[in-house]
């Protein structure tokens, strides 16, 4: 019996990681790592190999990561690199104007990761390393990236309720999180109400490229108490303000997401 497509498509997917995280690797440790038989892994490889995402070593046999998988790699490092470029000056201005950690943030799956940071002065302050990954839905910018993807995906995510609660506010049902990305479409920025940590805020907004796609989140991100005093709606306000100068710099000519509801923090 064949392999059904999209089972196939995921233990291809799987084999490439196991690939990407050695120099080289032999048949039985990848077949071992990916939790299939040999043979099974070795059809697979040949499919790779065969597409050019995987090699093998004439010498001793050994596969590693074919040259259209590092192109597809250093692509994703380009488009990062021009997106921290695009964003850095408005991460700047954003701490300039409320000396609060300004933050650059990707939707990598259903984790919200933390691309680039221009810290706040502060003693206390909110550091995220870049690389830094949380669950989307207890983030202001992952939920800003969210309430944006297309209805394929966030169907996929409602179907994995309950939601990890990280935090006594966490959003946990599919309900709730519905209203919640209803919400922040309407307003254009996105609250983490101490959602992800108890004491720690943060305020998203999308960023658009030339596509029309969501392609990422601006976000701040402080202690509760000092991002209240900012003024939820004023903040809200500055950080899709800043989030549309990066989208219009991405080659984005829409409109945007604000739908004039900024007075509903």
């Amino acid at each position: 019996m064949s392999t059904p497509p999209v089972q196939a498509v995921a233990r291809a997917f799987a084999l490439l990681e196991a690939l990407a995280a050695h120099e080289e690797a032999g048949l039985v440790e990848l077949a071992r790592e990916v939790s299939l038989h040999p043979s099974t892994t070795h059809r697979l490889l040949a499919s790779l190999i065969d597409c050019g995402y995987a090699t093998q070593s004439p010498a001793n046999g050994r596969y590693r990561l074919g040259r259209k998988a590092l192109e597809l790699a250093s692509g994703s490092e380009a488009r990062d690199a021009r997106l921290r470029d695009a964003a850095r000056p408005h991460l700047e201005a954003i701490r300039a104007a409320v000396d609060e950690s300004a933050n650059l943030v990707v939707l990598d799956g259903r984790s919200a990761m933390y691309l680039d940071q221009v810290e706040s002065r502060r003693a206390v302050r909110l550091f995220a390393e870049p690389g830094r990954r949380v669950p989307a839905h207890t983030s202001g910018a992952g939920k800003a990236m969210l309430a944006f993807q297309d209805d394929a995906l966030l169907e996929k995510l409602f179907a994995s309720e309950p939601f990890e609660r990280l935090a006594p506010h966490s959003i946990t049902s599919a309900v709730k999180l519905r209203e919640e990305l209803d919400r922040v479409r309407r307003r254009g920025y996105a609250l983490d109400n101490e959602e992800h940590e108890e004491g720690v805020s943060c305020l998203g907004a999308p960023v658009f490229d030339e596509t029309g796609t969501v392609c990422a989140a601006v976000s701040v991100s402080a202690p509760s108490a000092r991002l209240h005093r900012c003024g939820l709606v004023e903040l809200g306000g500055l950080i899709a303000g800043h989030a549309g100068e990066i989208s219009r710099k991405l080659g984005y000519e829409g409109r945007g997401p604000v739908r004039g509801d900024l007075a509903t923090p």
